[in-house]
């Protein structure tokens, strides 16, 4: 066995790395908006398909070859009516969604020109320009049915489902434990991809429809809770987001300056002041996924000297899109693959290094080579999944799927007058578009059911 062991040093987090003027400069948008010019000269590579790939692509079912008609067409509002009936977070799946994955992979421009249209950046200057306009509100609510539908989580698949809702008549009350509505929108995307405040701002565009209360500082506690909102509302959704990160399962986990990267990634997107935030000059993030990505970009971009991401497995199973991959390596992130942690290595009770062991595949199977190496770190970062960790559901007689919340298409619980969707359903993607699909779709569900119900 061939071990590596870099020398243990005093660990190196601070605020403050930066000039002051430096923050502003690199938290700025990642990607710059179209100008009216261009994107009307984009708008005109779409060839309009008949049964077009991207829409059937797009997880809310987007007609893209009409927005984007649209668009060319001058009609922005046109094109943002058509976006925001099949995704009423259209604007932040803009921002967030994967599309190099999604409705971009399937565009028949790849073929063609070895580069797709940009759908995802013409969908946010569609948008955009609706929200920053003098009537944002481009749908009107339907007239008071009398029903009131609990929504449990304002994340992206609750406030789908409430808008959705409140647009066919009902009056939503949407629960949530964080001091501001959002869930991941707000709390868990980098910096950089929804700058200004945008969260916020979509949240305000979608309460804009009325009908929709939302309390605060309400968490799911108890079965009574449950029992207690199906006494008193026609229906409930559950979106409950994932509540806790998995385990590493690695001696010195709980060593000082490791922590989970939703809750570093939560700190910085609530900071005020970014120079006031503390970081390591030496961070290992542990994880291939777009948490993971955001987590390490963001440390780089706060002033720590070295960033280590580090996946247990080859950059093909890695769940950070290949552009987040690249991403990460242009902002001078170091991408490892084939590492798997068994030690994090302290000193006088603070992480000062984490010891990994090579992996390969050995009939299908993750196998350590014999071979370890150590690398320095200040910080050390958990981007390995989350979980949704409420014993409340078992409690409540939930059927529960590798964890989540089983349901049928509709989102449809095994108990009576309860839907659930987002991450907290079981076989989902874990992607902003896709829980807001699943809000939609289970709003649908729940509206027929309370029609028929009447």
């Amino acid at each position: 066995m061939t071990t590596v062991s870099p020398p243990v040093s005093s660990p190196d987090i601070q605020p403050g790395r930066l000039p002051a003027y430096e923050y502003a400069k690199r938290f700025a948008g990642a990607t710059p908006r179209l100008t009216p010019s261009q994107a009307a000269l984009e708008a005109e590579r779409c060839l309009y398909c008949f049964d077009a790939p991207c829409a059937t692509a797009c997880p809310t079912s987007i007609d893209v070859p009409s927005f984007i008609k649209r668009i060319g067409d001058g009609n922005l509002r046109g094109a943002a009516r058509t976006i925001l009936e099949s995704n009423p977070l259209g604007g932040m799946c803009a921002r967030v969604c994967p599309t190099e994955n999604l409705c971009e992979a399937v565009c028949v421009r790849n073929t063609q020109e070895d580069r797709p249209v940009a759908i995802g950046r013409l969908q946010r200057h569609a948008v955009d320009a609706l929200m920053e306009g003098k009537q944002p509100q481009i749908f009107t609510r339907a007239a008071a049915t009398g029903k009131t539908i609990a929504v449990v989580g304002a994340g992206p698949a609750g406030l789908s489902c409430a808008y959705t809702l409140a647009r066919q008549g009902h009056h939503v009350v949407v629960f949530d434990a964080r001091p501001k509505a959002g869930g991941l929108n707000e709390y868990g995307l980098a910096s950089y991809k929804t700058p200004d405040g945008f969260a916020q701002a979509e949240i305000q565009w979608l309460l804009g429809i009325g009908g929709i209360e939302i309390r605060k500082g309400w968490k799911l506690e108890s079965t009574a809770q449950l029992d207690a909102m199906k006494v008193n509302y026609d229906a409930v959704f559950l979106g409950l987001g994932l509540s806790s990160t998995a385990q590493l399962g690695v001696p010195g986990e709980q060593l000082h300056g490791v922590q989970d990267a939703v809750d570093f990634i939560a700190a910085l997107r609530q900071s005020e002041d970014l120079s006031t935030l503390p970081v390591g000059r030496r961070v290992i993030v542990i994880g291939g996924g777009m948490t993971a990505v955001d987590a390490a970009v963001q440390s780089k971009l706060l002033g720590a000297s070295v960033v280590h991401m580090v996946y247990r497995r080859g950059p093909e199973q890695m769940s950070a899109s290949k552009a987040e991959q690249e991403w990460a390596q242009t902002n001078g992130v170091v991408l490892h693959q084939w590492l798997a942690p068994v030690e994090i290595i302290g000193s006088n009770g603070h992480a000062s290094a984490v010891r990994f062991a090579e992996q390969a595949l050995v009939n299908g199977k993750l196998t350590p080579t014999g071979r370890e190496l150590s690398w320095e770190a200040d910080v050390v970062l958990k981007a390995i999944g989350q979980q949704l960790g409420n014993p409340v559901l078992q409690q409540a007689g939930f059927t529960l799927q590798d964890g989540r919340i089983a349901t049928d298409a509709d989102g449809k619980t095994n108990l009576a007058g309860i839907w659930a969707g987002g991450d907290c359903r079981a076989g989902g993607l874990d992607l902003t578009v896709e829980a807001v699909e699943h809000g939609k779709r289970s709003a649908q569900a729940i509206h027929q059911h309370l029609s028929i119900a009447r």
